[in-house]
């Protein structure tokens, strides 16, 4: 072999070696764009199906038999579908504590279960979270033990002060002294502004708020919400609550719901998920449509999934595709 096809060789080889490291990052492009489009489009499937599980519970809501009727009480309903499953959850706002006209002692109850405890150390002093919420609320500047008027915000080098007046929304939460961004994202599940009702309805009330109840025997609520779930299960009524005091709406009954949070989460075979949480209110004869969204999210107002082994056990029905395309 000569000295000039030597060279040659040489050069062949290396074109033939630029070749390939050329088309294995082409081939390495092609499956990551392929990865990122298939990831795209999982993505928007859980997406729409969430979204139909809104129209699915809305739907749901309307049936003319009460007690088949899906319940605002903190009760699941799963939907099987080819390749996903979809879990729906439907909370009244009258079965919420109403931060507006919540009274002290279960305020204060509440608190103390949130994160931090129930108050908030800051540079200068102590805040205790459940009496700036009052201050925050009440017509008046007179400052509680431990709470928060315009003196306590100053001094914290806040811009604002309390508005004296009700909160128009849970976001408004925020700005109270010594509230955070986690315990917000905790109590969001368990309050209302929404509701006008002054006690909670403890028919409607989700496991979790009547948790947050002082001085209820823990066995009790459990035993209540298994009792709730198997009738629902059953298609029998709702149990009123035991301890009542006319704040559920007694024996016999299921309480229709005209306000209510739908959280509705997706699970796919190729394990996407999606999860819408909205504030829906119940239209009146003249609208349009059945349910008019007040909020919208698309993440869960605790960041905790419908997917879990405790919200499993509140599932009361499963149902597969079919049965509701009929």
């Amino acid at each position: 072999m000569t000295k000039q096809q030597g060279m040659a060789l040489v050069l062949v080889l290396w074109i033939l070696s630029l070749l390939t490291i050329m088309a294995g990052s082409f081939a390495l492009s092609m499956r990551r764009e392929t990865a990122i489009i298939t990831g795209l489009r999982n993505n928007a499937e859980a997406i729409a199906t969430a979204e139909s599980g809104l129209a699915i519970a809305e739907w749901m809501l309307q049936n003319p038999d009460a007690n088949k009727r899906w319940r605002a009480d903190g009760s699941i309903y799963q939907i099987n579908t080819a390749n996903a499953k979809l879990r729906i959850r439907l909370l009244s706002e009258t079965g919420k504590i109403n931060v507006n006209n919540v009274e002290q002692p279960l305020l204060q109850n509440l608190m103390n279960y949130a994160p931090n405890g129930g108050k908030a150390q800051l540079p200068s002093t102590t805040v205790d979270r459940a009496a700036a919420i009052l201050d925050w609320r009440d017509s008046d500047d007179l400052t509680r033990i431990d709470g928060a008027e315009k003196q306590q915000y100053q001094d914290a080098g806040l811009n604002y002060q309390p508005r004296n007046r009700s909160f128009e929304s849970l976001e408004e939460l925020q700005m109270v002294l010594g509230m955070d961004a986690a315990t917000l994202q905790w109590l969001e599940p368990l309050i209302t502004v929404y509701s006008e009702q002054a006690q909670i309805d403890l028919q409607l009330a989700s496991k979790e708020v009547l948790q947050a109840m002082p001085a209820v025997d823990a066995g009790l609520i459990d035993s209540y919400v298994a009792a709730r779930v198997e009738s629902a299960r059953n298609n029998l009524p709702s149990p009123p609550w035991p301890l009542d005091a006319g704040q559920s709406a007694g024996i016999g009954a299921t309480p229709d719901v005209t306000l209510l949070t739908i959280v509705s989460e997706v699970q796919g075979d190729d394990q996407s998920t999606a999860l819408i949480n909205a504030l829906v209110k119940k239209a009146d004869g003249l609208q349009t449509t059945p349910f008019q969204v007040l909020r919208w999210q698309r993440t869960a107002a605790n960041n905790v999934s419908l997917f879990t082994n405790k919200m499993s056990e509140l599932v009361v029905k499963n149902y597969a595709e079919s049965e509701l395309n009929n």
